[in-house]
């Protein structure tokens, strides 16, 4: 999928959140998504298109 170096999470992420987060990678023309807590977990991608309607509706 992609190197670990391209994974991230969320600036609004921290300490405090109970370890709810995701990590996101973005790929060419589509973005990795997994459990930031389960680094060498199972992932999915999904279209970019996708992702910018999912963060814009959750907006």
């Amino acid at each position: 999928m992609a190197d670990e170096t391209s994974w991230f999470k969320s600036s609004y992420s921290g300490d405090n959140n109970g370890g709810g987060c995701i990590s996101i990678a973005v790929l060419t023309h589509q973005v990795g998504v997994r459990d930031s807590k389960q680094a060498n977990g199972p992932a999915f991608v999904v279209r970019a298109a996708a992702w910018s309607a999912f963060v814009e509706m959750v907006r």
